[in-house]
Protein backbone atom coordinates (compact mmCIF):
# COMPACT_ATOMS: atom_id res chain seq x y z
CA UNK A 1 0.00 0.00 0.00
CA UNK A 2 1.39 3.58 -1.01
CA UNK A 3 2.30 5.10 1.88
CA UNK A 4 2.15 9.11 2.77
CA UNK A 5 4.98 9.94 1.04
CA UNK A 6 4.10 8.74 -1.94
CA UNK A 7 0.10 9.95 -1.71
CA UNK A 8 2.38 13.44 -0.86
CA UNK A 9 3.45 13.39 -4.34
CA UNK A 10 0.44 12.74 -5.84
CA UNK A 11 -1.52 15.15 -4.65
CA UNK A 12 1.49 17.57 -5.51
CA UNK A 13 1.29 16.40 -9.29
CA UNK A 14 -2.49 16.48 -9.52
CA UNK A 15 -2.38 20.06 -8.06
CA UNK A 16 0.25 21.18 -10.08
CA UNK A 17 -1.74 20.02 -12.73
CA UNK A 18 -5.46 20.90 -12.36
CA UNK A 19 -5.51 23.71 -10.06
CA UNK A 20 -7.21 26.92 -11.25
CA UNK A 21 -8.12 24.55 -14.47
CA UNK A 22 -12.08 23.71 -15.42
CA UNK A 23 -12.98 20.33 -16.15
CA UNK A 24 -14.03 19.46 -19.40
CA UNK A 25 -14.79 15.97 -18.97
CA UNK A 26 -15.42 14.00 -15.95
CA UNK A 27 -16.35 10.09 -15.13
CA UNK A 28 -16.30 8.76 -12.27
CA UNK A 29 -16.87 4.97 -13.01
CA UNK A 30 -17.73 4.06 -9.42
CA UNK A 31 -21.26 3.18 -8.48
CA UNK A 32 -24.18 5.75 -7.83
CA UNK A 33 -21.11 8.06 -9.09
CA UNK A 34 -21.14 7.26 -12.66
CA UNK A 35 -24.60 9.36 -13.16
CA UNK A 36 -22.56 12.33 -11.20
CA UNK A 37 -21.99 15.37 -13.71
CA UNK A 38 -18.98 17.58 -12.21
CA UNK A 39 -17.98 19.19 -16.27
CA UNK A 40 -17.37 22.79 -15.42
CA UNK A 41 -16.46 22.74 -12.16
CA UNK A 42 -13.47 24.34 -11.42
CA UNK A 43 -10.45 22.66 -8.72
CA UNK A 44 -9.20 24.79 -6.08
CA UNK A 45 -6.56 22.90 -4.74
CA UNK A 46 -5.65 18.82 -4.56
CA UNK A 47 -4.64 17.89 -1.04
CA UNK A 48 -3.33 14.74 0.59
CA UNK A 49 -4.58 13.58 4.25
CA UNK A 50 -2.04 11.10 5.86
CA UNK A 51 -3.07 8.10 2.96
CA UNK A 52 -6.22 10.06 1.97
CA UNK A 53 -6.67 12.15 -1.16
CA UNK A 54 -8.53 15.59 -1.11
CA UNK A 55 -9.55 16.90 -4.51
CA UNK A 56 -11.56 20.20 -4.11
CA UNK A 57 -14.22 21.91 -6.51
CA UNK A 58 -15.46 25.46 -6.48
CA UNK A 59 -18.97 24.30 -6.67
CA UNK A 60 -18.09 23.12 -3.28
CA UNK A 61 -17.48 19.57 -3.92
CA UNK A 62 -14.60 16.98 -2.81
CA UNK A 63 -13.98 13.93 -4.67
CA UNK A 64 -12.20 11.53 -1.97
CA UNK A 65 -10.13 8.60 -3.20
CA UNK A 66 -7.69 6.47 -1.30
CA UNK A 67 -5.32 4.64 -3.28
CA UNK A 68 -5.23 1.06 -1.28
CA UNK A 69 -2.80 -1.47 -2.23
CA UNK A 70 -2.68 -0.92 -6.25
CA UNK A 71 -4.37 2.40 -6.97
CA UNK A 72 -2.77 5.13 -8.39
CA UNK A 73 -3.56 8.32 -10.02
CA UNK A 74 -1.51 8.96 -13.37
CA UNK A 75 -1.68 12.20 -15.25
CA UNK A 76 -1.52 12.74 -19.16
CA UNK A 77 -1.35 15.36 -21.58
CA UNK A 78 -4.65 15.64 -22.64
CA UNK A 79 -4.08 15.38 -26.12
CA UNK A 80 -2.28 12.33 -26.04
CA UNK A 81 -5.22 10.59 -24.46
CA UNK A 82 -6.60 8.20 -26.81
CA UNK A 83 -9.76 6.29 -27.08
CA UNK A 84 -7.75 3.03 -26.07
CA UNK A 85 -6.69 4.87 -22.37
CA UNK A 86 -10.17 6.16 -21.84
CA UNK A 87 -11.25 2.69 -22.32
CA UNK A 88 -8.64 1.03 -19.93
CA UNK A 89 -10.83 -0.74 -17.56
CA UNK A 90 -8.67 -0.14 -14.63
CA UNK A 91 -9.89 3.54 -15.05
CA UNK A 92 -12.05 4.23 -11.47
CA UNK A 93 -11.99 8.26 -12.66
CA UNK A 94 -10.75 10.22 -15.30
CA UNK A 95 -10.73 14.19 -15.15
CA UNK A 96 -10.21 16.06 -18.18
CA UNK A 97 -9.10 19.86 -18.46
CA UNK A 98 -7.87 21.33 -21.41
CA UNK A 99 -4.27 20.54 -21.14
CA UNK A 100 -4.21 17.67 -18.52
CA UNK A 101 -5.98 14.86 -17.74
CA UNK A 102 -5.72 12.81 -14.41
CA UNK A 103 -6.61 8.94 -14.53
CA UNK A 104 -7.79 7.38 -11.46
CA UNK A 105 -6.62 3.65 -12.02
CA UNK A 106 -7.51 0.61 -9.78
CA UNK A 107 -8.21 3.31 -6.58
CA UNK A 108 -9.78 1.47 -3.31
CA UNK A 109 -12.07 4.06 -2.24
CA UNK A 110 -14.04 6.91 -4.15
CA UNK A 111 -16.39 9.52 -3.02
CA UNK A 112 -18.00 12.48 -3.88
CA UNK A 113 -18.78 14.93 -0.56
CA UNK A 114 -19.57 18.63 0.37
CA UNK A 115 -16.40 20.10 1.12
CA UNK A 116 -17.65 21.21 4.82
CA UNK A 117 -18.42 17.66 5.42
CA UNK A 118 -15.01 15.87 4.66
CA UNK A 119 -14.67 15.38 8.26
CA UNK A 120 -16.90 12.60 7.95
CA UNK A 121 -13.87 10.26 5.92
CA UNK A 122 -11.39 12.05 7.70
CA UNK A 123 -11.45 13.20 10.71
CA UNK A 124 -10.86 10.04 12.83
CA UNK A 125 -6.93 10.52 11.14
CA UNK A 126 -4.68 11.37 13.95
CA UNK A 127 -1.62 14.18 12.88
CA UNK A 128 -0.95 14.00 9.19
CA UNK A 129 2.90 13.21 9.35
CA UNK A 130 3.49 15.58 6.59
CA UNK A 131 0.41 18.05 6.75
CA UNK A 132 0.39 21.23 8.24
CA UNK A 133 -1.16 19.73 11.06
CA UNK A 134 1.68 18.01 12.29
CA UNK A 135 2.20 17.74 16.27
CA UNK A 136 4.66 15.00 16.97
CA UNK A 137 3.49 15.65 20.82
CA UNK A 138 0.29 15.07 19.99
CA UNK A 139 1.02 11.50 17.82
CA UNK A 140 3.09 10.48 20.80
CA UNK A 141 0.60 10.60 23.35
CA UNK A 142 -2.65 8.86 21.03
CA UNK A 143 -0.03 6.11 20.63
CA UNK A 144 0.16 6.19 24.29
CA UNK A 145 -3.38 6.43 24.76
CA UNK A 146 -3.63 3.07 22.46
CA UNK A 147 -2.38 1.02 25.25
CA UNK A 148 -4.33 -1.55 26.78
CA UNK A 149 -5.36 -0.84 29.98
CA UNK A 150 -6.67 -4.27 30.59
CA UNK A 151 -5.30 -7.25 32.74
CA UNK A 152 -4.52 -9.42 29.84
CA UNK A 153 -1.00 -8.52 29.08
CA UNK A 154 -1.99 -10.23 24.80
CA UNK A 155 -4.43 -7.83 24.97
CA UNK A 156 -2.19 -5.17 24.72
CA UNK A 157 -1.67 -2.74 21.58
CA UNK A 158 2.45 -3.70 20.73
CA UNK A 159 4.31 -0.34 18.79
CA UNK A 160 4.63 -1.75 15.23
CA UNK A 161 0.23 -1.71 15.35
CA UNK A 162 0.27 1.77 17.15
CA UNK A 163 2.34 3.32 14.54
CA UNK A 164 0.07 1.90 11.74
CA UNK A 165 -3.03 3.06 13.47
CA UNK A 166 -4.30 6.21 11.58
CA UNK A 167 -5.91 7.47 14.20
CA UNK A 168 -2.72 8.29 15.92
CA UNK A 169 -0.70 9.23 13.34
CA UNK A 170 -1.74 9.83 9.40
CA UNK A 171 0.76 8.59 6.85
CA UNK A 172 2.81 5.83 8.07
CA UNK A 173 2.75 2.23 6.05
CA UNK A 174 4.39 -1.11 6.95
CA UNK A 175 7.54 -0.01 5.19
CA UNK A 176 8.07 2.85 7.20
CA UNK A 177 6.91 1.75 10.59
CA UNK A 178 9.22 -1.68 9.97
CA UNK A 179 12.44 0.40 9.21
CA UNK A 180 12.22 3.20 12.25
CA UNK A 181 11.43 0.77 14.77
CA UNK A 182 14.90 -1.54 13.69
CA UNK A 183 16.29 2.22 13.15
CA UNK A 184 15.60 2.63 17.36
CA UNK A 185 16.38 -1.09 18.07
CA UNK A 186 12.67 -1.59 19.01
CA UNK A 187 10.95 -4.96 18.87
CA UNK A 188 7.38 -4.53 17.20
CA UNK A 189 5.96 -6.28 19.39
CA UNK A 190 7.10 -4.68 22.30
CA UNK A 191 3.57 -3.51 24.21
CA UNK A 192 3.32 0.52 24.18
CA UNK A 193 2.67 0.67 28.11
CA UNK A 194 6.72 -0.60 28.33
CA UNK A 195 7.89 1.82 26.19
CA UNK A 196 8.89 5.50 27.98
CA UNK A 197 7.37 8.78 26.58
CA UNK A 198 10.34 9.79 25.50
CA UNK A 199 11.34 6.83 23.48
CA UNK A 200 7.09 6.70 21.60
CA UNK A 201 8.41 10.79 20.40
CA UNK A 202 11.40 9.55 19.50
CA UNK A 203 10.17 7.03 17.14
CA UNK A 204 7.46 9.64 16.32
CA UNK A 205 9.81 12.39 15.51
CA UNK A 206 11.79 9.26 13.29
CA UNK A 207 9.36 8.25 11.23
CA UNK A 208 9.05 11.90 10.41
CA UNK A 209 12.08 12.55 9.64
CA UNK A 210 11.91 9.26 7.11
CA UNK A 211 8.09 10.45 5.10
CA UNK A 212 9.96 13.96 5.08
CA UNK A 213 12.84 13.06 3.01
CA UNK A 214 11.06 10.18 1.02
CA UNK A 215 8.29 12.84 -0.30
CA UNK A 216 11.49 14.69 -1.97
CA UNK A 217 12.03 12.20 -3.76
CA UNK A 218 10.47 9.17 -6.67
CA UNK A 219 12.09 6.90 -4.41
CA UNK A 220 12.13 5.77 -1.35
CA UNK A 221 14.89 4.76 0.58
CA UNK A 222 15.62 5.22 4.30
CA UNK A 223 19.25 3.86 3.92
CA UNK A 224 20.59 6.99 1.75
CA UNK A 225 21.13 4.64 -0.96
CA UNK A 226 18.63 4.41 -4.27
CA UNK A 227 20.19 1.20 -5.54
CA UNK A 228 17.23 -1.46 -6.20
CA UNK A 229 18.02 -3.95 -3.08
CA UNK A 230 19.51 -1.45 -0.98
CA UNK A 231 16.70 0.87 -0.13
CA UNK A 232 15.21 -0.77 2.61
CA UNK A 233 17.22 -2.14 6.02
CA UNK A 234 14.82 -4.64 7.07
CA UNK A 235 11.80 -4.11 4.88
CA UNK A 236 10.89 -6.90 1.75
CA UNK A 237 14.43 -8.09 3.10
CA UNK A 238 13.24 -11.32 5.31
CA UNK A 239 15.67 -14.45 4.68
CA UNK A 240 18.85 -11.88 3.96
CA UNK A 241 21.46 -10.19 6.22
CA UNK A 242 20.75 -7.28 8.49
CA UNK A 243 22.79 -4.71 6.96
CA UNK A 244 23.65 -3.68 10.91
CA UNK A 245 24.56 -7.09 12.24
CA UNK A 246 24.14 -9.65 9.78
CA UNK A 247 21.85 -12.12 11.18
CA UNK A 248 19.28 -12.84 9.44
CA UNK A 249 15.63 -10.76 9.13
CA UNK A 250 12.34 -12.34 9.77
CA UNK A 251 9.09 -11.26 8.55
CA UNK A 252 5.98 -11.98 10.56
CA UNK A 253 2.38 -10.87 11.25
CA UNK A 254 1.62 -7.71 13.30
CA UNK A 255 -1.92 -6.69 14.94
CA UNK A 256 -4.82 -7.85 15.74
CA UNK A 257 -7.28 -10.50 13.85
CA UNK A 258 -8.57 -9.65 10.65
CA UNK A 259 -6.23 -6.37 10.91
CA UNK A 260 -3.02 -8.32 10.86
CA UNK A 261 0.08 -6.85 8.55
CA UNK A 262 3.54 -7.70 7.63
CA UNK A 263 6.25 -7.14 9.69
CA UNK A 264 10.09 -6.93 8.78
CA UNK A 265 12.36 -6.98 11.64
CA UNK A 266 16.27 -8.55 13.10
CA UNK A 267 15.61 -10.52 16.33
CA UNK A 268 19.46 -9.87 16.56
CA UNK A 269 18.60 -6.13 16.60
CA UNK A 270 15.49 -6.07 18.23
CA UNK A 271 15.08 -8.33 21.40
CA UNK A 272 14.34 -11.70 19.72
CA UNK A 273 11.63 -13.14 17.77
CA UNK A 274 7.91 -12.24 17.30
CA UNK A 275 5.30 -13.67 19.28
CA UNK A 276 4.10 -16.05 16.38
CA UNK A 277 7.42 -16.63 14.79
CA UNK A 278 8.98 -20.21 15.24
CA UNK A 279 12.17 -19.34 14.14
CA UNK A 280 11.83 -21.50 11.50
CA UNK A 281 14.02 -20.38 8.12
CA UNK A 282 12.89 -18.02 5.70
CA UNK A 283 13.59 -17.94 2.69
CA UNK A 284 14.47 -14.51 0.84
CA UNK A 285 11.44 -13.22 -0.92
CA UNK A 286 11.26 -13.72 -4.49
CA UNK A 287 13.93 -16.72 -4.01
CA UNK A 288 13.47 -20.40 -5.47
CA UNK A 289 12.21 -22.91 -3.14
CA UNK A 290 14.92 -25.26 -4.38
CA UNK A 291 18.36 -24.99 -2.36
CA UNK A 292 19.33 -22.57 0.60
CA UNK A 293 21.12 -20.30 -1.46
CA UNK A 294 20.62 -16.87 -2.60
CA UNK A 295 22.31 -14.86 -4.45
CA UNK A 296 24.68 -13.69 -1.94
CA UNK A 297 25.46 -17.13 -1.45
CA UNK A 298 25.39 -19.75 1.50
CA UNK A 299 24.52 -18.78 5.31
CA UNK A 300 27.35 -19.79 8.16
CA UNK A 301 27.42 -21.65 10.70
CA UNK A 302 25.05 -19.53 13.05
CA UNK A 303 22.58 -19.39 10.11
CA UNK A 304 24.03 -15.97 8.74
CA UNK A 305 24.41 -14.69 5.37
CA UNK A 306 27.38 -12.15 4.70
CA UNK A 307 26.88 -8.92 5.11
CA UNK A 308 25.80 -6.42 1.97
Amino acid sequence: MPEGDTVWRTATRLHQALAGQRLTGAELRWGALIDLDLVGATTTEVRSRGKHLLHRLDTGLTIHSHLRMEGQWRVEATERLGPTQREDHQIRALLVTERWAALGLRLGMLDVVATEREGELVGHLGPDVLGADWDPALAAERIGSSASTGSDPYSETDIGSALLDQRNLAGVGTMYAAEVLFLEKVNPWTPVAQLSPETVLELVNRVHGLLDVGRRSAIQSTTGDARNGYTTYVHARSGRPCRRCGGVVRVALIGPVLQQRTMFYCPACQGGLAPADDGRPQRPLGSSPRGSRDSRGSRDSRGRYPRT
